[in-house]
């Protein structure tokens, strides 16, 4: 339009000046070091116009050269970027059906001209670690890097998860360190800070992300609380190797209230106090957990295991707490309270009542435990009941002889299970 315009107004400007110049055309002279050029400004302008001519078809004939190279070079470009599209696809199908290799070569070998190539370069990675090749695995990851930079989020949760999968613990830990620096709230890296600090039993740094995981909302609330559990017994099993039982009391002192309010956790507490052979906080600390537990909530099987074991210098208060629980104790619970009495008693030398607690235990087979029967042997035998350490006899021959019965019976069966249980022995 603007072109079409402008030859119009050329074209009238020629109509109304040419009959005015066609007489008076004037003279241009033009006088350089060795030449004189000489020429009406008719023929100047006319020359002009031409030089402009000139040039526009010259910049014409460039752009369109340029035009016609990036067209082509879009199409090659275009051609390769859809390629590798297809490759990408196949290599993640490929990966999925567990074709390791194959995967690899689709994905990385189509990673330059991909849409996304840190992407495919960190899916190489993971194909090639998959299939146990370090080497590869760590130079796809290279390769990521110099294209994202050192701070890539994306990048380091891959470099972290694959040298878990290497097991290189140290490095792991190291890394997922810094992603947690980086972003405490992502979940992926959460989630890997549980694992790196499970396996390499970094219970204090687990301890300290343990609200982060809670608020991430990542597991659901049981898996939650068996990774809480896990966390503070490992935290107790930490404190009790390296500084004994006085850093263990020391620390629980130390911990919030929510902590040592938690019964089960104290009754884990109790565990670690009696394996290092102080009884007598052990005992207190039992006391405490009975007070405070429910009258109708049933007593945990790992508290009457523990007051099994304890052995303080006076159980008088601890037996009259068994003695009134027991009365109102469900049928279930019997077997285990009553066990924990009749070790109590024992400790006492009252074989007696002792006797009186074992016969209630051993009324309830299916809840018998590997060291009930030589216990109540034992029991009876301080307490003169050689009839009934004779009829426990009779009854732990017969089921010994059954159950020799039921694996020659298995053997038969499969001739082969004796010699894998034996090399599940070895």
């Amino acid at each position: 339009m603007f072109r079409t315009l402008f030859l119009m107004l050329a074209l009238l400007a020629g109509l109304i000046a040419g009959p005015h110049l066609s007489g008076q055309q004037g003279y241009v002279r033009i006088e350089t070091a060795n030449n004189i050029y000489e020429m009406s400004i008719t023929t100047l302008v006319i020359l002009f116009v031409a030089t402009l001519a000139i040039i526009y078809f010259v910049e014409w004939g460039i752009s369109r050269f340029l035009r016609l190279s990036n067209n082509t070079y879009s199409w090659f470009s275009r051609r390769k970027r859809v390629k590798a599209q297809k490759q990408t696809l196949k290599g993640l199908m490929k990966m999925n059906e567990g074709d390791y290799a194959k995967a690899e070569k689709l994905i990385g070998k189509n990673a330059k001209h991909s849409d996304e190539p840190i992407l495919n370069l960190i899916t190489a990675a993971e194909a090639a670690q998959q299939r146990g090749d370090e080497f590869s695995a760590n130079r796809y990851l290279i390769e990521a890097t110099e294209l994202a930079g050192s701070d890539n989020l994306l990048v380091e949760i891959a470099r972290t998860r694959i040298l878990l999968q290497q097991n290189k613990l140290p490095a792991a830990r190291s890394s997922v360190d810094s992603l947690l620096e980086m972003t405490d709230r992502n979940k992926e890296v959460l989630k890997l800070a549980v694992e790196i600090y499970t396996q390499s039993k970094a219970y204090q740094a687990l301890d300290n992300i343990l609200d982060l995981i809670q608020r991430a909302g990542i597991y659901n609330e049981e898996e939650f609380k068996a990774i809480q559990v896990k966390t503070e017994n490992g935290l107790l099993d930490e404190k009790m190797n390296e500084e004994g039982v006085d850093g263990l009391l020391a620390w629980w002192e130390e911990q919030p209230r929510r902590r040592r309010q938690d019964l089960d956790l104290k009754v884990a507490l109790i565990e670690r106090l009696i394996d290092c052979n102080d009884h007598e906080s052990a005992y207190e600390f039992t006391l405490e957990v009975l007070k405070k537990w429910g009258e109708n909530t049933p007593l945990s099987p790992t508290l009457c295991t523990q007051i099994t074991r304890l052995q303080p210098v006076d159980n008088t208060k601890l037996i009259k707490m068994i003695e009134k629980r027991v009365k109102r104790a469900d049928e279930d619970q019997q077997c285990g309270i009553n066990r924990a009495l009749g070790y109590l008693y024992v400790r006492n030398n009252e074989f007696t009542k002792a006797a009186e607690a074992f016969k209630k235990v051993i009324a309830c087979p299916k809840q018998l435990e590997s060291n009930d029967t030589m216990m109540a042997i034992y029991i009876f035998e301080q307490a003169g009941d050689n009839a009934t350490v004779e009829q426990i006899r009779q009854e732990s021959l017969r089921h010994a002889m059954s159950l020799h019965h039921e694996e020659t019976e298995k053997t038969k069966e499969n001739p082969t299970a004796l010699l894998e249980k034996q090399g599940e022995n070895l």
